[in-house]
C-alpha cells in the first residue's frame, strides 16, 4: 500500500495508500457434442482436491511463519456470497469415497504444451502432465508418456500451442479491498462490504493463474463472519484453508504505522521501540503469519522508528518463527529498513546503491509493485480526479515511475532478490493483474523470464514455500495455461486459457 501523498503535491501520508476467465468445465468440443448427440460429455475442470498447504494457513512446515495454527473455518464459513457477476472458476465436486474404492482415481492428461518454468529463458515444449487427484504424477515428453491406465475416470486435454505456467505468486496484495481511483475511501466500507470484496478478488486472482496471495495490511474490524475483532484478512486466509476455489493465503494482519500516520481505528500506531514490539506480538497473537511496518512516517522523508528499534522488533518476530516485512516508499524508511534487516521492503520506489548494496548483504527481499503508477497514468485519461488528470498530477505520476524503475535496476545490479506484487485493494491494481507487474518489471529493464521468476518461484522462497510458483513431478497441480510465450512475451499472461 503506497500513500496517496506519493501522488498528489499535498503529500497526504494516510494510509490505504496505493497501493476471467471462465473457468468453465465446458469445451468448445463438449459444447459441440451437447448440441448434436446425447454422449455424456466428461468436464474438463480439475476435479481433484487440492493439495492445500494452505490447510493449516499459518504453519506450513516450510512457511517460516508464527507458527501460530489458524482457527478452524466456522459453520458460517459459507455464509458470504459471491456475486453472480464475478468471474468463478468452475470447480468440480471431489470424487466420492465409493468412486475411488470402485474405480480408478480421476486423472487429468494435459498433452503436448508447452513449458515455462521461469528458471531460464527457454521455453520447453511438446510436455505431456498428468494430474492424478490434485498432484502431479509425471511430467513427460510427449512421444514418452507412460502408461495412462485405463481409460475410466481419465480426461485427455489437447493442450498443443498452449503453454503451461506454474501458478503465480502475487507479494503484495490486500484481499479485502477493490482497487480503483478511490482505493483508499473503500478501506471505509462497511466490515461486511470488504468481507464481500475478499471473496470477488479470490475467484479473480484464481481464475487469473494467481494460486497464492500474501497479503500485506488489512482494516482491523468486527469480522462479520466469525465475530472476532482483528484484521479482516485473517478471517479470510481462515476460511479459505482447504478450498479449492481459493487462492492459499499469507496474512500480515494490520499495518503497523508510526504515531499520527495512521487511520484511527483502522489500524495500529506504534510512538516507540516498546509500543512497536507490542503491536508486533498482539498481531501474531491474532494469528497473522508475518509483520507489515509502515516506515513511511507522518513526514514522509524521515522513518518513524530508528534502526535499533526496528531491528529489535525484527529480532522478536524471527524468534516466534515470523517475518518482518516494511512499506518504504521514500529513502529514509528503506534505509531504515534495510541496515535493521527486514525481510523485505515493499514498492522501494526511491533506493539508492548503498540501500541497495545493504538489502543484498542483509538478505532483504525487494517487492516491486510498478503497475500501480502505470494504473495512476490510465487514471489520467479516464478519471477527471486532478492527482492523475491534471498536467502537473501526470508529470509528478512519471517521474515517480521512472525513479522506481532506476530503483528496481539497482536492486538488481546489487543482487537482491526482486518479487512482484500488485497491491491489489492497497493500491490502485485489481485482483487479477499481476501480469500487468511482470510487464512492468521487464519495462525496467528484466528480461521476461526474470519477470516472470519474479512473480512464481522466488515468490515462493519469500513465503518459504517451495511448491509456490512451482512446477515438479509430485508437485500439486497449481498451474495454468496461456496462449503465447511468457518467456520472450509477458503479456501472454493475460491470455489465460484454463486454470488446472
Amino acid at each position: 500500500m503506497v500513500a496517496c501523498g506519493d501522488v498528489t503535491p499535498s503529500h497526504d501520508q494516510r494510509p490505504g495508500a496505493f497501493g476471467p476467465f471462465d473457468r468453465a468445465g465446458m469445451t468448445r468440443r463438449s459444447f459441440l457434442a451437447a448440441s448434436v448427440t446425447s454422449a455424456i460429455v466428461v468436464a474438463c475442470g480439475d476435479d481433484a482436491p487440492r493439495h492445500s498447504p494452505a490447510a493449516v494457513p499459518s504453519a506450513s512446515p516450510s512457511s517460516g511463519a508464527s507458527g501460530v495454527v489458524a482457527r478452524a473455518p466456522s459453520p458460517a464459513a459459507t455464509s458470504v456470497a459471491v456475486p453472480s457477476a464475478v468471474p468463478t472458476a468452475s470447480v468440480s465436486q471431489s470424487p466420492s469415497p465409493t468412486a475411488l474404492v470402485n474405480g480408478p482415481p480421476e486423472r487429468i492428461l494435459y498433452r503436448d504444451a508447452a513449458l515455462a518454468d521461469a528458471r531460464g529463458p527457454s521455453l520447453q515444449i511438446g510436455l505431456s502432465v498428468l494430474v492424478v487427484e490434485g498432484t502431479i504424477a509425471w511430467i513427460r515428453p510427449r512421444d514418452g508418456e507412460e502408461d495412462l491406465g485405463p481409460r475410466e475416470r481419465l480426461t485427455i486435454i489437447d493442450a498443443a500451442g498452449a503453454t503451461i505456467v506454474p501458478g503465480m505468486v502475487d507479494c503484495h496484495s490486500h484481499l479485502t479491498g477493490p482497487g480503483g481511483a478511490n482505493w483508499i475511501e473503500r478501506f471505509s466500507d462497511p466490515p461486511e462490504r470488504l468481507v464481500e470484496v475478499a471473496e470477488e478478488n479470490g475467484a479473480l486472482a484464481l481464475a487469473a493463474g494467481v494460486r497464492w496471495l500474501r497479503d500485506v495490511g488489512a482494516p482491523i474490524a468486527e469480522d462479520p463472519v466469525d465475530g472476532q475483532r482483528r484484521a479482516l484478512s485473517l478471517g479470510v486466509r481462515d476460511r479459505w484453508a482447504g478450498r479449492r476455489d481459493r487462492p492459499y493465503v499469507r496474512a500480515a494482519g494490520t499495518w503497523i504505522f508510526g504515531a499520527g500516520a495512521g487511520l484511527p481505528g483502522l489500524d495500529l500506531e506504534a510512538a516507540n521501540g516498546d509500543e512497536l514490539i507490542a503491536a508486533a506480538i498482539g498481531q501474531l497473537e491474532d494469528g497473522a503469519d508475518l509483520v507489515k511496518l509502515y516506515l513511511d512516517g507522518p513526514d514522509p522523508a524521515r522513518a518513524p522508528w530508528s534502526v535499533d528499534e526496528v531491528r529489535a522488533v525484527v529480532a522478536a518476530v524471527h524468534e516466534r518463527g515470523a517475518k518482518v516485512t516494511a512499506h518504504a516508499g521514500r529513502l529514509d524508511g528503506a534505509r531504515v529498513g534495510a541496515e535493521a534487516g527486514v525481510d523485505a521492503l515493499e514498492h522501494g520506489f526511491e533506493l539508492d546503491a548503498e540501500v541497495a548494496r545493504m538489502m543484498a548483504a542483509n538478505g532483504v527481499t525487494l517487492v516491486s509493485t510498478l503497475a500501480v503508477m502505470r494504473s495512476w497514468l490510465s487514471f489520467g485519461r479516464t478519471t477527471g480526479m486532478p492527482r492523475f488528470a491534471s498536467e502537473e498530477g501526470a508529470s509528478a505520476i512519471r517521474a515517480r515511475l521512472e525513479r522506481a524503475e532506476e530503483s528496481v535496476r539497482l536492486a538488481q545490479r546489487a543482487g537482491v532478490v526482486v518479487c512482484a506484487g500488485t497491491d491489489f485493494g492497497g493500491g490502485s491494481l485489481r485482483a487479477n493483474q499481476l501480469a500487468w507487474e511482470v510487464e512492468s518489471l521487464v519495462a525496467a529493464g528484466l528480461e521476461p523470464w526474470e519477470g516472470l521468476a519474479a512473480a512464481t518461484w522466488r515468490g515462493g522462497g519469500l513465503l518459504g514455500e517451495p511448491d509456490a510458483g512451482a512446477i515438479r513431478d509430485g508437485g500439486p497441480a497449481d498451474f495454468f495455461l496461456v496462449h503465447g510465450d511468457p518467456l520472450s512475451d509477458p503479456s501472454a499472461l493475460w491470455r489465460v486459457w484454463r486454470v488446472a
